[in-house]
């Protein structure tokens, strides 16, 4: 890697040379870029130039705009043999102290563009930070993700043949719209964009040549074009996204900001003002999201041809069908949201079979609840940490639904107690949950996702009249933890939650002689009752995803797309951001069979019994 600075001055002559003292130290060469300076700042950046040998001048002989000042810093840099540019405002905004942090994460990820994320104090106009939201939407629109966090900040590591060959397919704006265009065309390009947070001021003294009038008009026009060069390129962006993928390789779609726009929207209006917000957002996942939605409407016409009389469903099914189903997941999450706040008490959820599970707590020893990503079991889990009744521990796959657990934790801390992370299960995990079942409390598995990772380990079984796979894990869990077995479901009925709980076994384990068969008669059953509620309520399904696909076929799929042994040594020092989706990844408790794959291996798992 080889890095250059670039910093593009039209009469800013306050602070340049105070940054030109503090980027010393780095020891890098730096393009300072005159873009028709009056005569005195154009003295000044001449006499710096000759004061510092690393310190190339280049000079535009009339203003031509921030845009084309960096323009030609970076191909300079370019044609000088650099193979990343660091952009720098010369005004003072940016804090130099993050130069290391933007240098390391370039090193780490070459191919990408690394950006500040600013962090704003009370020196920001307000009008500039509001204004900016407007842009973070379009962009977000334009790029079909929420990958660019923030297009505006001005500090940022260019990867210079990436920027060489956009510079020679296409013209870009030289003014005020340059930093927001070139990263989203970048992005278009397939370069992955990395986000730093940043400290960024607005001196007093500070010089801003943007231009209100002009520069808006210029912005507006460039996301005119930038939406229209989005919708060509929507067909292929489209038939690309999540294609033959498993769920679990797919990754939660929102970003962190988006999510905490509601969550902050939540705190200053409650639930309704955030399901304002909400809904739009919802729309542009359900245009956008071609895998859940195609999941979604295929979920329901089977509901619909087993149940020709479903009242919940349309005659025949259509996309209104989906876009409900859509909306009902956004409203299961505000539900957590509220029941985090204590703002669903358990006085309004119907537990007719609460006496079941209060027993077998009070006989001092706990049970393992096999659940699944039908209706909004997390409310229990909520109500039960606030009332302090029954100490409830979930196993989650926290790489899924990891922006909307965070923004969870900041409305109330108490959110992540008890959460188990799957993908560190191993002996002591085991043993940790033995602990909690010898000490009364609930293990809660999500028992209805199969994983990109279980090689085989599911049992099949008839669910809306076709075989689907349900995963081995974790009824093997549920053997090796030897307590009472219940199946848990918790759904919207009538305006009210209702929770349904059924005994399953009183212990999955017994002899090594015919354990497979035993678990696989536990996972039958389990079928046999998610299909029951989810027939019944099919708008609560929240498996976005094609549930009846067959375990082989992902994994003929993953073993397709596995890099050969050159593409994983070239790969291995970069990393691509991944879209994120409430698709397939839904933000709800889900326990994976991957989890269980060492245990199963260190305890004989059964062979998948269609292959025997």
């Amino acid at each position: 890697m080889k890095l250059a600075l670039i910093i593009p001055n039209y009469n800013h002559q306050q602070a340049i040379a105070d940054t030109l003292v503090a980027l010393a130290p780095f020891g890098l060469p730096c393009y300072l870029i005159n873009d028709g300076s009056n005569d005195e700042t154009r003295y000044l950046l001449q006499s710096l130039a000759d004061k510092y040998d690393w310190v190339t001048l280049l000079t535009h002989p009339f203003n031509r705009g921030k845009g084309a000042a960096v323009t030609t810093g970076l191909r300079a840099a370019f044609a000088d043999g650099f193979t990343h540019a660091l952009q720098i405002d010369a005004d003072g905004q940016h804090c130099l102290d993050d130069i290391p942090t933007m240098i390391a994460a370039s090193e780490a990820e070459p191919l990408a563009l690394i950006s500040g994320k600013p962090q704003y104090d009370e020196s920001v106009p307000k009008g500039r930070l509001y204004g900016r939201y407007i842009t973070h939407f379009w962009v977000w629109v334009e790029t079909l993700s929420f990958d660019i966090q923030d297009s505006m900040c001005g500090f940022r590591v260019y990867p210079l043949a990436a920027t060489e060959q956009l510079f020679r397919e296409q013209a870009l704006g030289e003014r005020m719209d340059f930093d927001i265009e070139i990263m989203v065309k970048l992005h278009w390009q397939g370069v992955p964009v990395t986000h730093i947070p940043t400290k960024v001021i607005y001196p007093e003294d500070g010089i801003s040549h943007f231009q209100g009038v002009k520069d808006n008009i210029r912005i507006s026009a460039m996301h005119t074009g930038l939406f229209f060069g989005m919708l060509k390129r929507l067909p292929k962006i489209l038939s690309k996204k999540n294609a033959n993928k498993h769920w679990s390789a797919m990754g939660e779609r929102g970003s962190y900001w988006g999510i905490k726009l509601i969550a902050d929207s939540y705190r200053l209006g409650g639930h309704w003002l955030c399901r304002a917000i909400m809904y739009p957002v919802i729309c542009y996942f359900f245009l956008t999201g071609v895998t859940a939605r195609n999941a979604s409407m295929d979920f329901l016409r089977r509901v619909k041809l087993k149940h020709p009389q479903h009242e919940q469903l349309s005659d025949p099914v259509t996309w209104r069908d989906s876009l409900k189903h859509f909306f009902a997941f956004g409203n299961a999450a505000l539900d957590r949201i509220d029941a985090w706040c204590d703002r669903i008490k358990l006085a309004q959820v119907d537990f007719p079979d609460r006496h079941v599970l209060a027993d077998q707590v009070e006989s001092g020893q706990g049970a393992v609840l096999l659940v699944s990503h039908l209706g909004n079991l997390e409310l229990c889990r909520a109500i039960s940490i606030h009332q302090q009744q029954v100490k409830v521990n979930v196993m989650v796959l926290t790489s899924h639904a990891e922006n909307f657990n965070n923004v969870l934790k900041q409305l109330n801390p108490n959110s992540g107690l008890n959460l188990i992370q799957v993908n560190e299960l191993g002996p002591s995990t085991a043993m940790l949950l033995q602990d909690k079942i010898a000490a009364g409390e609930l293990v809660v598995i999500a028992a209805d996702r199969t994983s990109s990772d279980t090689a085989g380990r599911v049992f099949y079984h008839d669910f809306i009249d076709q075989q689907a796979a349900f995963p081995q894990g974790p009824f093997i869990l549920a053997g090796l933890l030897d307590c009472p077995v219940y199946t848990m479901f918790c759904l919207q009925e009538q305006g009210r939650y209702r929770v349904h709980v059924e005994h399953l076994s009183d212990s999955l384990k017994g002899p090594r002689a015919g354990r497979t068969e035993r678990l696989d008669d536990a996972a039958c059953e389990y079928s046999r009752r998610l299909e029951h509620f989810a027939t019944s309520q099919p708008l609560q399904w929240f498996n976005f995803y094609d549930f009846w696909r067959r375990d082989e076929d992902s994994q003929r799929v993953k073993a397709e797309q596995a890099p050969t042994t050159a593409e994983s040594d070239s790969s291995h020092n970069s990393s691509t951001p991944s879209s994120s989706a409430p698709s397939s990844s839904a933000p709800s408790s889900s326990a994976q069979s991957s989890s269980v794959q060492s245990a199963s291996s260190q305890h004989s798992s059964p062979n998948n019994k269609q292959e025997q």
